[in-house]
């Protein structure tokens, strides 16, 4: 009697790759070696597409963002140890900023734990700062479950980060292939049935007494405001907040990475009179962002004593912790539909020449007049306005859809803040809650990938550009559409600028602590990979470069010289320094 043939069999690392794929993962980050290389050939394999970077740091900024621009968990993989603290860099970005991310890393054999194997580190403990959640599975059969429930929790309740450990020996049991399915399917079941549950838990949504409450807060204001924030541009509220603004007539304010959910030139906008609208306003409807430094707290001096905070957040425990006048929990595009549905039973609007909105019309022209000013004057050697003006006027001229700009560094992501409008929805990346410098490369991957149709710019300091420099390799490997526009000026906040007085004790001749090497030649570093490099030195040269760039969207680096000794440390930050 013949026997049955041996059925066809999967390893570990096939089923971490088939188990991503039937979750919908599309793209992959990070740095590949001992033990996780077959998992990325896999996953490649499964039709997943893995962007390799030279450092885990950048590969994790790219997965952080990535989750951002997408709404879908940005994955992050690693090798064991040294990676995965290297990948703690994006982790903790994506808790920070509330992006669903999932750190995937490997790690030591299960049976040589405590005695020293190669790269070997409890990665449990050592994430568990950063992550909502963190399995290790000890079996293959306990791959889909421990992998779909980290996918499941980075992007429920409040977004965050997640963690999976893949042990070597886990990676290189196998199951039949049929059994593998089985497992995929077994563990969707299971993660529905516990999300249901989760969610059957939760009595704490915001009730139509409490939005009624906060309608009428905002009916009877003096001086309202709206401020929305990143939190509202994952949840994609865009639609409703205009909705609200344009019923209302209340101007409003974005956080940093909240612009362009409704545009910077929209007559409501108060970014230009940010200091009046937060300083003088009674009530403030803050929408998916948190009362932390980027907003002072929302607390006096900057804000008044009195002011009414209306706050709607995801996240039950920071309403919790602020103690608003009202508290409207649940997914920002949810809560602001209840907040026009009942707007629109009774509705009210401020008009143009409500005293309040007038001042913060005749504010934000005054402001703005004054800055075009500056803007207006062609400053030669640079400044940080004269280079901005052109580049916004080049980022203008591309029309739509608008590319997606990523901005780091001291001047020249304060200026640029203020310089460079934005449009539409999630088309700014900047440092964000934590300030983290050294995202730019990762964020301009991450962005080009999620974002295919647009053209990626990034305008970074030297400093910034610095921490990921190395990457540009990586953008014309893959040809992403990303221009790098360096501002140049020799250094942090730009570079010697110590007095002879300062200039002092045994290891004076050593550059100052935050000087560079002068004018260094960043353009001609990613000429060494087969990219574009331009040296701009005056407008002409500059134009020139961001024409041809911008037309040619091949990957570029535009290195601006700009005078060491313009610009100052943002005011926010001058008392911390």
């Amino acid at each position: 009697m013949a026997e049955n043939p041996p059925q066809p069999t999967i390893d570990g690392n096939t089923l971490v790759a088939k188990t991503l794929h039937h979750f919908g993962i599309t793209h992959i980050f990070g740095v590949v070696g001992i033990p996780v290389t077959s998992v990325a050939t896999r996953a490649v394999a499964e039709g997943i597409r893995f962007i390799a970077f030279h450092n885990e740091q950048s590969a994790g900024y790219s997965a952080s963002s990535y989750g951002f621009l997408t709404g879908k968990p940005g994955i992050l993989l690693t090798v064991s140890g040294p990676g995965c603290v290297h990948g703690l860099a994006g982790l903790s970005n994506a808790s920070i900023n509330s992006w669903p991310m999932v750190l995937i890393s490997g790690s030591s054999d299960q049976r040589d734990s405590g005695k020293g194997d190669f790269q070997e580190l409890d990665q449990i403990s050592t994430v568990k700062p950063f992550s909502k959640f963190s399995a290790k599975p000890t079996s293959i059969s306990e791959i889909p479950g421990s992998l779909l429930r980290a996918l499941s929790r980075a992007g429920s309740g409040r977004p965050g980060g997640c963690y999976m450990d893949l042990p070597t020996d886990v990676l290189h049991q196998s199951v039949p292939q049929d059994e593998a399915m089985e497992l995929i399917m077994k563990a969707e079941n299971e993660i529905k049935k516990e999300e249901q549950e989760e969610l059957s838990k939760l009595s704490s949504f915001a009730a139509i007494d409490e939005v009624e409450k906060a309608v009428t807060a905002l009916r009877e204001a003096q001086r309202p405001l709206v401020v929305f924030g990143k939190g509202a541009a994952y949840a994609r509220a865009e639609n409703e907040l205009k909705k609200l603004v344009e019923t209302t007539g209340v101007p409003f304010l974005p956080t940093p990475m909240g612009k362009g959910l409704i545009p910077d030139s929209h007559q409501l906008a108060a970014t230009a009179a940010r200091s009046l609208a937060i300083g003088q306003c009674d009530v403030a409807l803050v929408v998916g962002a948190r009362l932390n430094w980027l907003l002072h707290f929302g607390e006096p001096p900057k804000w008044a004593n009195d002011v009414k905070f209306i706050l709607v957040d995801v996240c039950k425990e920071e309403i919790e912790l602020r103690k608003p006048y009202v508290g409207l929990i649940g997914d920002a595009k949810n809560v602001l539909g209840m907040i026009n549905k009942v707007i629109k039973d009774n509705p009210f609007c401020l008009g143009s020449n409500h005293p309040w909105v007038e001042a913060i019309s005749n504010k934000v022209k005054s402001n703005v007049s004054r800055m075009e000013g500056q803007l207006a004057k062609d400053v030669v050697p640079f400044n940080f306005f004269t280079p901005l003006r052109i580049i916004r006027d080049a980022i203008s001229s591309l029309g739509t859809p608008a590319p997606v700009l990523v901005s780091e560094g001291a001047n020249t992501m304060d200026v640029g803040r203020a310089v460079l409008p934005q449009m539409e929805p999630r088309t700014r990346l900047d440092a964000g809650t934590w300030g983290t410098m050294g995202v730019g490369l990762g964020y301009c991957i991450a962005a080009a990938v999620a974002c295919p149709d647009r053209l990626v710019v990034a305008v970074e300091g030297d400093s910034g550009f610095g921490f990921s420099a190395i990457e540009v390799e990586t953008l014309v490997r893959y040809q992403l559409p990303v221009i790098v526009i360096v501002f140049n000026n020799n250094g942090v906040y730009g570079g010697d600028r110590r007095t002879p007085e300062e200039v002092t004790g045994p290891h004076k001749a050593d550059p100052a602590p935050t000087s560079f090497v002068p004018e260094a030649k960043y353009h001609v570093l990613i000429e060494a990979f087969g990219g574009k490099g331009y040296l701009a030195r005056d407008p002409a040269e500059l134009q020139s470069a961001l024409d041809e760039s911008f037309s040619a969207k091949k990957p570029a680096v535009i290195n601006v010289i700009i005078d060491p000794y313009a610009g100052a440390e943002s005011g926010r930050m001058q008392h911390k320094n």
